[in-house]
């Protein structure tokens, strides 16, 4: 068993650095905020500060950007500027940085996917998922985009996406120790990788409480909301320290009219509810373009829901409640989906929660191992592209000659400029993303008069699967 999941471990590692010397742009081996993430670990392991004047100042993004870089600071007081992004990646890249620069980061992140294909099986057994099962769900969408991916990419999604799935673990642990330390641990650190992962973090927190609660624990309960209280007085004193705001956007040149614009300066919301499956399907940035793997969620939650409802198995909505968090998040709060990024981002963090679903309650494995297949052959191809300057991650990733992409593109809406066309594309996957999660339902029902179903009558396990947890 240690030897199936070190495999997986290490085969992720080594896929994702397939794609470490893909340019990010024409010009630069990273762009956007990843440049911003590494002048700051320089930063870290130079001065000591988070300070980036002087490294600005010296062009010391010019070993991995060699266009002009946009500085996103503002100028602070004697002269100092800080990154308008949260600390804690730049903690964690300081030393790849000062050992391999650029690409010791990249490895770096690499080795979290590694890190996190073996924890996805340790969280999937908990919901008892047969091993076998629980490795092949882990690596059909380890392998693909948008994870495979972004375990090149300097961003805290990643990070994110394995304190989720610790947070996870913990959650299906309680009401144990282990299982409450774990969860304050991973809410305490998701607002420091990221702002933004804090509707998640507090969906986990209310999710274990209640769980605690439930189970009749009020006094590890008190103690997890005192730990999490504690946690969210040092992040707000730590933040106000460094940014003199609750948000590192305050110290950004571009929210000119106040942190808040990040979410964009008059947002419409009933617009942005396209998100829901545009995240999914969108021809450019849906998950399922580039992995069509991810269709199978669909079904999956259906077969969630029905055994949520009729069961009322609790670990259906220990799973199901932070996934929509983080997706509602994605939905209505982020400024876009078609960001200058490859595409999946604003989800990452909880595409974890995502595999776990289609591990417990998803369609058979032959259905996991063909969609595993498809996505990795086109990471694969876009990533053999990319090194022979066809293309690059950000710019124009959507010009490869991957077959299944280029099938699939006709079939998918344009909803960054959607035209009368792509109107009808996207009701008619409306209507499939009804079917496939009605499909799921039924299939959970039929299971159910079977007497059988995808382990639905498994109790919850430990990480070796031999004893019952909670």
């Amino acid at each position: 068993m240690a030897l199936r999941r070190a495999v997986l471990g290490v085969g992720t590692f080594l896929w994702c650095c397939l794609g470490l010397a893909v340019p990010a742009t024409y010009g630069g081996r990273v762009t956007a905020d990843e440049p911003q993430y590494l002048l700051s670990a320089t930063s870290l392991v130079e001065d000591g500060d988070l300070d980036i004047a002087d490294e600005l100042a010296a062009e010391r993004w010019r070993d991995s950007h060699e266009a002009a870089l946009p500085e996103q600071t503002k100028l602070l007081d004697g002269g100092r500027r800080i990154s308008p992004h949260d600390p804690l990646l730049p903690v964690l890249l300081a030393v790849p940085v000062a050992l391999g620069g650029w690409v010791g980061a990249k490895l770096f992140m690499a080795a979290v996917a590694g890190a996190l294909a073996v924890a996805m099986v340790a969280v999937i057994r908990r919901l008892g998922v047969p091993e076998r099962r629980a490795l092949v769900t882990v690596g059909a969408f380890a392998l693909v985009s948008p994870l495979a991916v972004y375990g090149t990419q300097l961003y805290p999604e990643l990070v994110g996406a394995l304190v989720v799935t610790g947070a996870a673990g913990a959650l299906l642990a309680l009401p144990s120790r282990r299982g409450a330390v774990g969860l304050v641990a991973a809410v305490a650190l998701l607002p420091w990788l990221s702002v933004k992962y804090a509707p998640v973090a507090v969906v986990l927190l209310v999710v274990g409480l209640v769980r605690l609660l439930l189970l009749g624990d009020r006094r590890r309960a008190l103690a997890v909301a005192a730990g999490a209280a504690g946690a969210a007085a040092v992040c707000a004193v730590g933040h106000l320290a460094i940014y003199g705001a609750l948000t590192p956007y305050a110290v950004g040149d571009h929210f000119v009219a106040g942190e808040l614009t990040v979410m964009g300066t008059s947002p419409n919301r009933l617009g942005r509810t396209r998100r829901l499956l545009g995240l999914v399907v969108d021809r450019d940035f849906g998950l399922a373009a580039w992995a069509p793997g991810w269709l199978l969620l669909l079904p999956a939650l259906g077969a969630l829901a029905r055994d949520g409802v009729r069961r009322r198995r609790p670990e259906a909505w220990l799973v199901a409640l932070p996934l929509a968090a983080g997706w509602a998040t994605a939905t209505w709060v982020a400024l876009t989906m078609h960001g200058f990024w490859w595409s999946g981002r604003q989800v990452v963090v909880v595409l974890p929660l995502a595999v776990l679903v289609v591990a417990r309650w998803g369609p058979s494995e032959r259905w996991l191992l063909a969609g595993g297949v498809v996505g990795a052959l086109t990471y694969a191809w876009v990533a053999v592209e990319g090194l022979a300057d066809r293309l690059t991650w950000v710019v124009d990733p959507w010009r490869t000659t991957a077959p299944v992409m280029r099938a699939l593109r006709p079939l998918l809406p344009d909803l960054a400029h959607p035209g009368w066309l792509d109107e009808v594309r996207w009701v008619v996957w409306i209507a499939a993303a009804v079917a496939l999660v009605a499909s799921g339902w039924r299939r959970q029902d039929e299971d159910a008069a079977a007497g059988e179903g995808a382990e639905a009558d498994h109790p919850l396990v430990d990480a070796h699967g031999d004893r019952p947890v909670g």
